[in-house]
Formats: C-alpha cells, structure tokens, sequence
C-alpha cells in the first residue's frame, strides 16, 4: 500500500489524465437536485463522465436530473418517492431520501456517497451513514458546496447546527470556489479541510457554433448584442443589466437579450415598456439551447450581488463571448479582470457601462473573444474528473 499511494501521488501531480488506469472501480451514488440549476447540471454530468471511466454510479433524486437523457450498463436512477400525508403540513422528503440512500447502499453495495448540497443532501446521508454503521456496513460521504447552501442559509443561523453537523459528519468536503471556501468557513464552526474543486462545463456542447443566419435576424444593421441568462432574482440584479444596456446603446447601436424567467422578470418588462431606447430588449424566457444563443453574442452581463462560482459566465467563455461581472464571490476566478473581460464592485454600472464599450470597440473584441476562450478551456472536464477520482 505504501508503494501504491507513493506512485499515485506521482502519477496525480504530473499525468492527472492518468489518475484513473489505476483507480479500482467503485460503486459510488449522487445525490444531487434534478434541476436545470448549476449544482444538479455539474452532479449529472460528473457522474456520466465517471460511468463512462467505468464506475457504477447510482443517481438518487425526486425526479430524474434533466441532463441525465442517456443510460449505459452502469449508470442507474433511483427515484425518491414520498407521500403527503394529512398528519404533515409539508412532505417529509428528507427522511424518504435517508431511507432510500439506506436501501440502495445496501442493495447496490455503495462505497461512496457524493452529495451536492449542504441541505438537505449531505444532512439525509450523514442520518444514513449512522443507521448503516449500526448494521455494520460502513459508507464515506463526499459532499459538494455550490454555493446558496452556504451563502443564503449561512445568514438564517437556524440552520447552522444541521449544516455543521452535515459538514463533519463527511469525510471529504469539497468547494467550487476559493471564496466560497472562505464563505463557509466564516459562516460555520467547521474546522476541517475544503478542496477547492471547480466547476466544469460540456465543450462539446457550450463551443461558439455558426450562427449567422441567426444573428444577422436579431441584429439586422450590424448591431452589437448584449445577453444576460439567469432566473430574475434579486441577487441577480437585473436592473443593473438594463442600466448597463441603456449606456452602452445611447453610444454604439446594440440590442440586449435577456434569457430566463423568475420575480424580477415582470417588473423589467414593464420598465422596457417605457423606455425609448428599450425597444431593442428582447425577452427570451427560458432557454434549453443557450449555446445557441451565446454564439451570436459579443458580451454577457453578469452583474451578480454574489456568485459562488459563476458557472454561466464560464458557459459565455466557452463560446468566446468575454464577460462584465462584479468583483463577489467566485467570479474574480472564472472572469480574470482586464483579460477575459472586466470586474467591478457590486452596482457600479458606470465603470461596467464604461468597461463594455471599451470590449464592444472593434479593435479590442477580437482580443478579447480570443482569450475568454483560451481561460475557459481550463474547465475541461478531463481536467476537473481526476480531482474527484482522486478525493473518491
């Protein structure tokens, strides 16, 4: 054994692409949400990509996750299903999700479970990780933060006892983000060590395709298009990306699309309506093939309060659409200041105005296309799968 960890180590700080020719295969389960959202997107395709390295992987979730539209001979999905009982006012889903991480353990002889989210995934397999062990069947626990699971319920203090519990109770902690690292740190009486582990994204999907035909009907006289995609809440500050929008189209001709839907998006409309130079924002609404979108596009917004990672910034990236975001959260590490775009501080839409039409001037975009893409392709998949490998 000793031999074995000292040639791993070496083969996993200089060939990480080799790191699984000597891994034994496991059988591992994924508790993630089932959601469009960022944590169930990442969930999804990490396990497909470590059943296509020939792990078992078991998914355990209310709903099949939407990404998860192919099965081999050993990628599986096991449905929680719960009743609405009249004795409840809400259904008990955690506890139907800790008796199926139970039985399916059992079952499929799970080895490790990794959970993405604080709550109430990684509390529902600690609360299973010690109903196994009084039968004497051990399981380890790698959990994934991605960020609302700290940063929102780190502020309502009534559920930080179930949060650090959940935090100790595994025995590999990971984070997508320096900061959000430090967030949970800061917000948790957790004394024990958080891997930074990055977000990945599908190049073979988020890769700038040709668009033209599709560009030249939104932007018919050469204009340049804007675009924002998020779910319209508050934190996402979506007035600040119209306010952005009307100082960049009062000097050059541009047109802004906002994809998405959510509170926000309701109170925008009715702004637009209002507004002269607002007739050239087109809502989208929710959009499955955003790729599509980013393709035609020559700068995204992302004005966000805060952002643990900013994995829609790095999908822009990805199809050479450099970024304007604030300076919170994770998003200084994804969009790199004066190189992939710019950052600023949390609504200075003056400086953001201004750093985008320093971008959008002909001279510069080509440039800076160029290197949104070069920075991205650090997020490939075949660099981010041996970190896991190697936690697991």
């Amino acid at each position: 054994p000793t031999f074995l960890e000292f040639f791993y180590s070496i083969l996993l700080v200089f060939k990480p692409q080799y790191v699984h020719l000597c891994i034994i295969y496991m059988n591992i389960g994924i508790i993630c949400y089932p959601t469009f959202g960022g944590s169930g997107v990442v969930a999804t395709e990490l396990g497909k990509a470590l059943a296509a390295q020939n792990h078992n992987i078991h998914f355990i979730s209310y709903d099949q996750p939407v990404r998860l539209d192919a099965f081999t001979e050993n990628l599986f999905y096991h449905e929680v299903s719960f009743n609405n009982y009249p004795l409840f006012k809400y259904a008990p889903y955690e506890i139907a999700l800790t008796s199926k991480i139970v039985d399916i353990v059992k079952v499929h002889k799970i080895e490790v479970l990794h959970v993405h989210y604080a709550i109430p995934h990684a509390a529902a397999a600690a609360t299973a990780k010690h109903i196994l062990a009084r039968e004497g069947i051990k399981i380890k626990i790698v959990t994934t933060l991605h960020g609302t699971d700290i940063t929102l319920v780190g502020k309502d203090k009534s559920y930080e006892p179930v949060v650090t519990y959940s935090l100790q109770e595994s025995d590999v902690v990971t984070a997508v983000s320096e900061s959000l690292k430090k967030d949970t740190y800061s917000f948790f009486n957790y004394t024990g060590e958080i891997h930074v582990v990055p977000n990945f994204i599908d190049f073979q999907r988020f890769n700038k395709q040709p668009k033209d035909h599709f560009k030249k009907g939104i932007a018919p006289n050469g204009e340049k298009i804007l675009v924002h995609t998020s779910n319209f809440r508050k934190v996402k500050r979506v007035p600040d990306v119209l306010e952005i929008y009307r100082r960049v189209a009062a000097k050059i001709p541009a047109k802004l699309l906002l994809i998405g839907d959510g509170p926000e998006r309701a109170s925008i409309e009715a702004e637009c309506r209002n507004c002269d130079i607002c007739k050239d924002v087109i809502f989208l609404g929710k959009q499955e093939a955003v790729e599509e979108i980013l393709s035609i596009a020559d700068l995204f917004l992302i004005p966000s309060e805060t952002e643990s990672f900013g994995l829609a910034a790095l999908e822009a990236m990805a199809c050479e659409v450099p970024v304007i975001s604030t300076n919170t959260g994770g998003l200084p590490e994804v969009n790199i200041d004066g190189l992939t775009g710019y950052t600023s501080n949390i609504g200075d839409v003056d400086k953001m105005a201004a750093d985008a039409l320093t971008i959008l001037k002909d001279e510069n975009l080509t440039q800076f296309k160029a290197q949104a893409k070069k920075h991205s392709l650090k997020y490939k998949l075949k660099n981010i799968l041996p970190l896991y490998q190697a936690l697991y």
